[in-house]
Order: structure tokens, then C-alpha cells, then sequence
């Protein structure tokens, strides 16, 4: 990459927050404004890929002036305001710098606050997976005041990991539908790990979450295991500082989670139970709560799918015990709903109903600052769902095609997989509930998404609503949908 010939001292200055950015966020969650800001770049014709952890940033003033695809975006949705509005500095007065030194070398400067060097590259704007045909943007190399996001995270799609045990670089792009790892001899070998590996693992788990939101699990659990191998490698070579060492386990174990639920929702259940285990001992062995709750709730989940649904009730307890501490009630409500289905799948009517109540209470008492990055998921669409699968699994196929119904209507359309698994819950309660001709429209919506969605856990939904329409062919639109269903290629 080019850099600039111009350079600059920095001063040693503190991070100011940016308040006027917060008051502007208002009432809305991080991540609920980072789904507007996504929805507003999209009315322009921007391409970035904002989330709760960029909003955080910028509010607690690390990003001192935005990028420009991020500057645009901003004043679009703020008219008639400016970036000092907005809380930022003028870009004039954020300086790059042509190169950071190595983590470890001796006398380093210190580096400038995230969100000022010229060397970093906008970790999602670099090419969009899903355009992979259309040009790049580029900066200019001749502007030392371009500014970009996060200098950790500025190689994330050229050099993401050390692979096993040759401690070399793997490099990492992205496809549409997942990652491919291309493992190539490095410059030097990485004796150690450091800051931007650590930051490289989190990109890699939020892309991941967000090519599965879009695309479903199927495209993409056998490319998702390369960089879970190269993440545990790097625990084995160390980090140079105990700070770093905690970011990579939890990194990792986020990771061994996130590669965990590709498995659940592609049907391979054995080896997401493997995944989910192992980020359970990371977790412990680290003094994770945050990540044991995670791991026993998505455990919960996975008992509750696999028939098992007494250990779903005792995992999804551990998690509320283990992280009830954290203080998140949005938290405490996911971990109440997989109580729940638990409960349903013993047809304990009675248990279920007092942790669904538990569950809409907590959800009820708002986001917080507490709330874990990886539940930007979880909003009333997904509350919304995973009722309508406890009143199903109790055989209320009414009740379980209202909420349905209402959790497909709510969803963000950044979800694509899960509208796809909203709608096939609402088929398939249709169908049982003697609804064929809605069930066979609601079918139809979701065989339209399988172009976009690959997801085993939906195509057997689909399937299974299928062979309860096959005594109602009479029934309007019944025959088509069976007819559209039976040509739909199947996900190998």
C-alpha cells in the first residue's frame, strides 16, 4: 500500500468523548443506531457495515474524524449539520503517519488514538463481499489527512492469522458466502502474538455473524474452520502483553462459538456441540463470565434442537446464574426464552409460560451499556420468533403463527436468514394449524429467499411443511409451492 511521504508529530493527548454524538444516538441502543446508520448509507448508495462497536467507539471519542463514505452517511442523516456538529474534529486537524512500527520494537512511538492513521483501511469498505465484482474505492496517497477507523484492524483481510504450527501468516478474503484461508510463506515469522491479531480474530467473528446473517450457515461452517484452527494457534504462540493474551482467548472463544452455531444451524450437531464445549473451557479456564454465558446459552439452543430438552432447562439456567452478574436484562431475557424452550419440549405448559413472562419482562427494561456485542441480533423480532417456537412445540399453532408472523414482520431486512426462518416457522404453523392455502404463500416467500439464504435447519422446516401439504393439493396455491419446493436444489 502506498503512504505518504508526509508525516507528523503527535501530542500526547487523552480521548475526549463525544457527547455530542451520544445525545444524538438518543434513546436508540448502539447497535439499533448502528442498524439506522446502515439503513441511511444504503439510501445514498454507501456501502458500510456499522455496528455496536464502531457507535461505541466514536462516543468514546477514539474515532476523531470519520472516514469519508462514514462522513457522508452521517450528514445525510443529520441535514443541515456538520462533522464539528456531530461532535468530530475538523479533518484537517487529524494527522496520519506513514507506517506503524512493530508491537514489540524497542523505543516505539506511541501510536496515535484510533481512528488517525493514514495506513488503516476501513475494515468493511474495502470491497463488499457481496459486490465482489465492483471496484474497490481507493484513498488518495497524496492525502495524509484521509482518515480511516482503526489502524489494528487495517489488515484484516490481507493478513489475519498464523496458521498451526508454522507459526506463519495466513491471508483471509472474503467470498460471498464465507471465507477462504490461503496460507502463504510470511515476511518473518510471528513469534508472538499481538494487538492486531487480537484485532483481526474480532473482525474475523463479526464477519462471520454478518455473512450468516445475510446467507445462512451452510456456505459457510467448512471455510469458518480455518481460521478457528489459526485462532487457537495463536494462543499457543503468546501474546506480548496480559491485556492481548485476554483479548485472544475471548476472541477465540467467541469464535469456537460462532463456527459452533454454523454447525447447529447446517444440521451438524455433533460437531457444534464440540465447538460450544471448547469455548465453555475456554471460558473457565480464562474466568470468562461473559463467554460462559454466551457458550451455555447457545448450548441451551442446541439441546433444546437436538432432542435433549431437559439439558437445554439445566444449561440455560447455568447461563442466567453465570451471567446475571453482568448486568444485562436483554441478556437475562435470551437466556430466559431458551429456558423456555426447554420447558416446551418437556410439555411443562406451566414452566414455559413463567419463563416467557420473565423473558418479556427483562426485554422490556431496554438495552444497556451491558449488553454483549454479539446479541446485535437479539431485537422484539427475535422475541418475537423464538415464542413462536415454544407455542409450536406445545402444538398452539395458532398462537405460534401469530408471533411468527409478528417476528417476520418486525425483522431488520439487514436479517436476511432470519426473515427466511421467521416466514418457515409461519408456513409451517399454518399448515398444522389447517391453514394450507397461507402456508403455501408463506412457503413461497421463503423458497424467493433460498437464492440468497443457505441454511439446513430452514430447508427441513420447509420440508417438513411440504409433507403436511401433500394431502391439501386441492387448496389454492398448494400445488404450486409443493411443485416449486420439489425442484429447489438441497444444500449438499
Amino acid at each position: 500500500m502506498a503512504s505518504s511521504t508526509t508525516t507528523a508529530s503527535q501530542p500526547d493527548r487523552p480521548v475526549r468523548p463525544n457527547l455530542a454524538f451520544r445525545q444524538l444516538r438518543g434513546r436508540h441502543s448502539p447497535a439499533e443506531f448502528a442498524a439506522l446508520v446502515r439503513r441511511a448509507a444504503r439510501e445514498i448508495g454507501e456501502r458500510v457495515s456499522c455496528d455496536a462497536r464502531y457507535i461505541g467507539r466514536v462516543e468514546a471519542g477514539e474515532i476523531r474524524c470519520p472516514n469519508y463514505a462514514y462522513e457522508r452517511v452521517f450528514l445525510h442523516m443529520f441535514p443541515g449539520r456538520t462533522l464539528a456538529d456531530l461532535g468530530f474534529a475538523p479533518r484537517s486537524a487529524v494527522r496520519g503517519r506513514a507506517a506503524r512500527p512493530p508491537e514489540d520494537a524497542p523505543h516505539a512511538p506511541l501510536p496515535l488514538a484510533r481512528g488517525e492513521t493514514e495506513e488503516a483501511v476501513e475494515p468493511y469498505d474495502q470491497q463488499d463481499p457481496f459486490h465482489p465484482h465492483e471496484p474497490r474505492r481507493t484513498r488518495n496517497p497524496q492525502d495524509p489527512f484521509e482518515t480511516h477507523d482503526n489502524y489494528e484492524e487495517s489488515d484484516v483481510l490481507r493478513r489475519l492469522f498464523m496458521t498451526g504450527g508454522s507459526a506463519t501468516v495466513a491471508t483471509a478474503t472474503l467470498s460471498p458466502l464465507g471465507f477462504t484461508i490461503d496460507a502463504m510463506a510470511a515476511d518473518r515469522p510471528v513469534r508472538r502474538a499481538g494487538t492486531s491479531h487480537a484485532a483481526a480474530l474480532e473482525e474475523a467473528v463479526r464477519r462471520i455473524r454478518l455473512l450468516d446473517d445475510r446467507h445462512g450457515a451452510d456456505g459457510l461452517y467448512r471455510r469458518a474452520a480455518a481460521p478457528l484452527r489459526a485462532a487457537y494457534a495463536l494462543l499457543d504462540a503468546g501474546a506480548t502483553r496480559q491485556t492481548t493474551a485476554e483479548r485472544l482467548h475471548s476472541g477465540a472463544g467467541e469464535l469456537a462459538i460462532s463456527v459452533g452455531w454454523l454447525a447447529h444451524d447446517s444440521g451438524r450437531f455433533d460437531d457444534a456441540r464440540s465447538h460450544y464445549a471448547e469455548a465453555l473451557a475456554t471460558a473457565r479456564m480464562t474466568g470468562d463470565p461473559g463467554l460462559e454465558a454466551h457458550a451455555f446459552c447457545n448450548t441451551a439452543f442446541l439441546a433444546r434442537d437436538a432432542g435433549r430438552p431437559r439439558e437445554a432447562v439445566r444449561a440455560a439456567q447455568a447461563a442466567q446464574r453465570v451471567g446475571r452478574p453482568l448486568g444485562s436484562a436483554r441478556l437475562m431475557s435470551l437466556l430466559a426464552l431458551r429456558e423456555a424452550g426447554g420447558w416446551a419440549g418437556l410439555a411443562d405448559r406451566t414452566g414455559c409460560e413463567q419463563a416467557l413472562a420473565r423473558a418479556q419482562a427483562l426485554f422490556e427494561r431496554g438495552h444497556s451499556d451491558a449488553d454483549p456485542e454479539w446479541m446485535s441480533f437479539y431485537g422484539e423480532a427475535e422475541l418475537e420468533g423464538l415464542e413462536a417456537q415454544c407455542w409450536s412445540t406445545l402444538g398452539d399453532w395458532r398462537r405460534a403463527a401469530r408471533h411468527a408472523r409478528r417476528a417476520a414482520d418486525l425483522q431488520d431486512p439487514h436479517f436476511t436468514r432470519n426473515i427466511a426462518l421467521y416466514t418457515a416457522e409461519l408456513a409451517d404453523d399454518l399448515a398444522r394449524g389447517g391453514r394450507p392455502d397461507e402456508a403455501a404463500t408463506a412457503g413461497m416467500r421463503v423458497l424467493e429467499l433460498l437464492d440468497q439464504v443457505q441454511s439446513s435447519r430452514i430447508q427441513g422446516m420447509l420440508a417438513g411443511t411440504a409433507r403436511v401439504l401433500l394431502p391439501h393439493r386441492r387448496a389454492s396455491g398448494v400445488q404450486e409451492f409443493l411443485d416449486r419446493h420439489a425442484s429447489t436444489p438441497r444444500v449438499v
